[in-house]
């Protein structure tokens, strides 16, 4: 049995309160369900890379409440799960 799911990127944000910090945010294609993941930048040359997509245990995700964002989170997983692979540094 199968215990991941992969979750391509959605949205990526900076965020207001912590200078230097990136808030990605990856969904299921159907919109159903997110992962948030932050990222703190410790200098100008930090480059770890962002994939289009990851793969997470089951546990790790969240569900999503709002009607709207599950709407937008499924449309634009799809959008990258069609024009990028998994692994496409984004």
């Amino acid at each position: 049995m199968n215990d991941e799911v992969r979750l391509w990127l959605v949205e990526r944000t900076y965020s207001d309160d912590e200078q230097n910090l990136i808030i990605l945010t990856y969904a299921t294609t159907d919109g159903d369900r997110y992962l948030r993941k932050e990222r703190a930048l410790t200098s100008f040359d930090d480059e770890r890379e962002t994939t289009a997509a990851v793969d997470v245990d089951n546990d790790s995700v969240a569900e999503v409440r709002d009607g709207e964002t599950r709407k937008r989170y499924a449309s634009e997983a799809q959008r990258m799960a069609e024009e990028h692979g998994p692994d496409d540094v984004i």
